[in-house]
This record gives C-alpha cells, sequence and structure tokens, in this order.
C-alpha cells in the first residue's frame, strides 16, 4: 500500500495521529480549556479627587473614574459581557490609619451603592490600606527606639519601623464590614497580614453578613509586576518596600501553607497573585484544595504586552487571550484581568 511521502518515519501505526483533532471543525469540539466573559473580572478605579476621567498612562485603555462616572463605567463593562468588577479607590484625602478606607462616606463605599442601585454587576470590593495610608504600607506603622521616619532606601520592617500586623487587622475587618454595609456582594482582602481572614470573617459574622463571601489574596507575592497599578492608585510606599509581609517570589510551598490557612481561617476563593509569573501555583493551589481558586493577571503583565504590541512585536488581542487561557489551563476558576472587556468582546 502506497504512503504519502513523509510518512514512512510513522511505520505501520496510524494511531499515532494527534493532528486528526487538530483540523477545523473538530478542533473546537476537543478543545479542553474554554474561556467565557463570565471567568472574568474586571478592574475598576473609582478616584474622589477628580471630577472627570484620568487617563492611566502605564496602563493604556484604563482610567480613573470620579466617583459620578463609576455606574457608567461599570455598565461599560457589563456591557461587554463580563458580569463582576472589582472595585478599587483612590480617597480625598490619606492618613496615618487610613481612616478614610472604612469611612461610610468613603469612596469605595459610595462607589457600590450607586453601582448596586443601578445596575446588576456582581461588585466585589479591594479591602486594604495601602491606598489610604499617608505611607502607603498595607497596616498600621509603628516607629521605635525614637527614630525619625525612615529614608526612602529602608526596608519595611527596618530597626526603627515595623508593620503592626495584629492592631491592623481590626481596621481591615472595619474596611471589610463598611463595604459589606454598602452592598458589596464579595470582599477581597490584600493585605497579605497573618490572620485578616480570620479577623474579616469574624467582623462579618458579627455584623449579621455572614452571606458575604471572602475572597483571599491567599498567595500573594513581592512583585516587580505591580508598578502600573501602584500609579493607577498613588499607593507606592512612600519608603521602603513590602517584602517583609508579601510572599518571596522564590517560594512555592508557602503558598500552600498560606492557602491552607485562609481556608481554616474561612476563605471562600483562594486567589494567586500575580499570575502568569506564579502558574505552577495557580496549579498548586488549584491540586491542593477544593475551592474556587482565583488568579490576577496584573497591572505590569497587561502592560507588558501593550509595549510589546505597541512596538509591533506582538499581535495584541493574540497574545491577551492565549495569556488567559494558560491562566484557566493551569487551574483558575475566576481571572482578575485589565484585559476582561477586550478579551470578553472577542469570545
Amino acid at each position: 500500500m502506497n504512503r504519502p511521502h513523509g510518512d514512512s518515519a510513522l511505520g505501520r501505526d496510524d494511531a499515532r495521529r494527534p493532528r486528526r483533532l487538530r483540523a477545523d471543525g473538530v478542533r473546537s469540539l476537543v478543545s479542553e480549556t474554554s474561556l467565557s466573559p463570565s471567568d472574568l473580572i474586571a478592574p475598576v478605579f473609582v478616584d474622589a479627587t477628580t471630577t472627570e476621567r484620568q487617563p492611566i498612562e502605564s496602563m493604556p485603555g484604563h482610567e480613573r473614574v470620579p466617583l459620578s462616572n463609576a455606574v457608567t463605567r461599570v455598565e461599560e463593562v457589563l456591557a461587554t459581557g463580563v458580569e463582576a468588577v472589582m472595585l478599587f479607590g483612590i480617597p480625598e484625602w490619606k492618613d496615618e490609619r487610613g481612616s478614610r478606607a472604612y469611612a461610610e462616606d468613603g469612596v469605595i463605599q459610595k462607589a457600590v451603592r450607586r453601582v448596586k442601585r443601578e445596575t446588576d454587576a456582581y461588585v466585589i470590593t479591594d479591602v486594604c490600606l495601602c491606598e489610604y495610608t499617608e505611607h502607603g504600607h498595607c497596616g498600621l506603622v509603628e516607629h521605635t527606639a525614637g527614630e525619625d521616619p525612615p529614608v526612602a532606601a529602608r526596608s519595611s520592617e527596618e530597626p526603627g519601623l515595623t508593620v503592626r500586623n495584629d492592631e491592623s487587622l481590626d481596621l481591615l475587618a472595619k474596611v471589610a464590614v463598611s463595604h459589606a454595609e454598602a452592598g458589596a456582594d464579595m470582599v477581597a482582602p490584600s493585605a497579605s497580614l497573618d490572620g485578616m481572614v480570620g479577623a474579616i470573617r469574624q467582623g462579618l459574622d458579627d455584623e449579621r453578613f455572614d452571606q458575604v463571601p471572602i475572597m483571599s489574596y491567599a498567595a500573594k507575592y513581592e512583585s516587580a509586576f505591580y508598578g502600573p497599578f501602584r500609579d493607577a492608585t498613588d499607593g507606592a510606599p512612600s519608603f521602603g518596600n513590602r517584602r517583609h509581609y508579601q510572599m518571596n517570589p522564590a517560594n512555592a510551598r508557602e503558598a500552600r501553607r498560606e492557602a491552607e490557612l485562609d481556608v481554616t481561617e474561612g476563605a471562600d476563593v483562594l486567589m494567586v497573585k500575580p499570575a502568569l509569573p506564579y502558574l505552577d501555583i495557580v496549579a498548586d493551589v488549584r491540586r491542593e484544595h477544593d475551592h474556587p481558586v482565583a488568579a490576577y493577571n496584573v497591572s505590569g503583565e497587561y502592560a507588558m504586552l501593550h509595549a510589546a504590541a505597541e512596538k509591533g512585536w506582538l499581535n495584541l488581542e493574540a497574545v491577551a487571550h492565549e495569556s488567559l487561557v494558560s491562566i484557566k489551563r493551569a487551574g483558575a476558576d475566576l481571572i482578575l484581568t485589565y484585559f476582561a472587556e477586550d478579551v470578553a468582546g472577542s469570545l
């Protein structure tokens, strides 16, 4: 029997032909991973300091919107088929305690009320203090030994400075409760402090918000990919860094321990941040836990693909879609991404 040229290497075993299932028509039928708009969460930045939309230079296509535009912005997201948004706030002013984070008339509290009243969006809120504190750290900061505040070169917990973990938990719980009171459907603590999930769960339950789920940033790494987000929220530390409370990028087993702790404290969804450099962690958390797994496709991941596309080196739509499929394939059920609207529109 004659065979087409080049097939001799296969011998007589025609079973070894994976290409049979790559043809048009059958290709989509046997696709192992699918992506839909309902898998995506779109970040929305609400800025109490402006009266008009402000483009975020390092995140092309994204803006900080005034409170008066919050509903319109969310409606734009919903029009693409994405059903969930994550709200981040830029407050009118900041202080040492981040008190605008839990104020009844805070920017996120006002935005949540409006968005829930006027749209069908599923609203998730970021629960942290770094965007609301003068120093930009994720909790209360204590200066000790009579020293002046450290200079910028110092790390976040060198002698003379410490982030007060347990005292900060009470404030995080207040933030979460204030968001629930405003109508948030889910809260997402991102402070990377020990015990934050348990403190927030207790705070919500005590105020009869026991049905509000917690999506914990269970494995949040100290990453160089956060730069554009810090531009977007004015949230960079004014001194030092966050390496003493965010995870070491070199560690994987620690992520499993962190996720397990959050599960025991009452987390409903486990998030890994960032996504693309930590797909192994997404896969580990998926394998170890039955909880829904989320992954945060962060601002730096978004910005670098945009930059390459602007140079003509990559097709933006194609690499955005491929990136999100890889995150889903690794085990994420939910993906928080700045590509949400663009990709949803093409699905």
